[in-house]
């Protein structure tokens, strides 16, 4: 599964040390002889989590002197419990200090991304519904963030403005109506680009599948209204909820027969998993 692209890897670990190291480590430099060696372990703290973002261990501290060697690294979307050692480096103790706290604000961000990920679709096991993300991401981080929740099992929603079409309750009211708006985009973008339409009642919905909408999102709709929209919109689009939708709710939307369930809580408000980072001297 690839992480993200690796000139774009590089030039965000960059930016992390950048804002983390500064000028340089001046406690780790008054403290660590320049040739002192020792070992690194991280272990997990919390009951259980979903392990991520290990391949970024190695970089950063490569990037930090540590010429570390990497004794043992949990694999990507392996269930780890607590007390358990999810990666093991030996190297340079200064280079394994410096590059510390950036290492584990990954893999703390990522991991907790794909233990809540895994969450919900366990929630919608035995469903035809899809657990996907949002664009409700930490600047900068929507690589790293969407990658974790590929590796947490569920899917990817578009990337960016420029990677599909979503005509949203603004472009509809600058449009004028959503039969207009979905015209407007069929003219303007290639055929290879579906075309999905917000939908805030069942109204909106029969206009927007007469109109020719591929997608249809129904936002903060009740379970009763979802479960009508299924049964009008049957074999003609596919449909998609989205809005307030959380573990206690998800398992009732999905069995309405939807194919998407779009989460915002995925990646915007997930707790950082709880990991340490513990250092020995040989």
């Amino acid at each position: 599964m690839e992480l993200i692209h690796q000139p774009g890897l590089a030039e965000l670990i960059e930016r992390a040390l950048a804002e983390d190291v500064g000028l340089g480590d001046v406690t780790t430099s008054a403290t660590v002889r320049p040739d002192a060696r020792g070992r690194a372990r991280i272990i997990v703290k919390e009951d259980e989590m979903v392990f991520c973002g290990g391949a970024l261990i190695a970089p950063i501290l490569e990037r930090c002197g540590a010429q570390a060697r990497i004794a043992k690294l949990a694999p990507e979307g392996s269930t780890l419990h607590r007390g358990e050692v999810a990666a093991e480096m030996e190297g340079l103790l200064s280079g394994l200090l410096i590059g510390e706290r950036t290492a584990l604000n990954f893999v703390q961000l990522m991991s907790a991304i794909a233990t809540k990920t895994a969450q919900f679709v366990r929630a919608v096991a035995g469903t035809r519904a899809r657990i996907v993300d949002t664009r409700k991401t930490h600047p900068g981080l929507r690589a790293v963030e969407k990658y974790a929740v590929r590796v947490g099992g569920g899917f990817n929603h578009r990337y960016g403005l420029d990677s599909g079409v979503l005509i949203k309750d603004n472009h509809i009211a600058a449009a004028g109506s959503v039969e207009l708006a979905i015209r407007l985009a069929r003219q303007a973008v290639p055929h290879t680009l579906k075309i999905e339409v917000e939908c805030e009642n069942l109204a909106q919905l029969e206009q927007a599948i007469a109109a020719g909408a591929d997608i249809v999102l129904l936002d903060n709709m009740t379970l009763e209204d979802i479960g009508r929209a299924c049964q009008i919109a049957a074999g003609r689009v596919q449909l998609e909820v989205s809005g307030n939708v959380t573990l206690a709710t998800v398992g009732a939307i999905a069995r309405t027969g939807v194919d998407l369930i779009s989460v915002g809580e995925l990646t915007h408000s997930v707790r950082a998993a709880d990991l340490s980072m513990r250092i020995e001297a040989f």
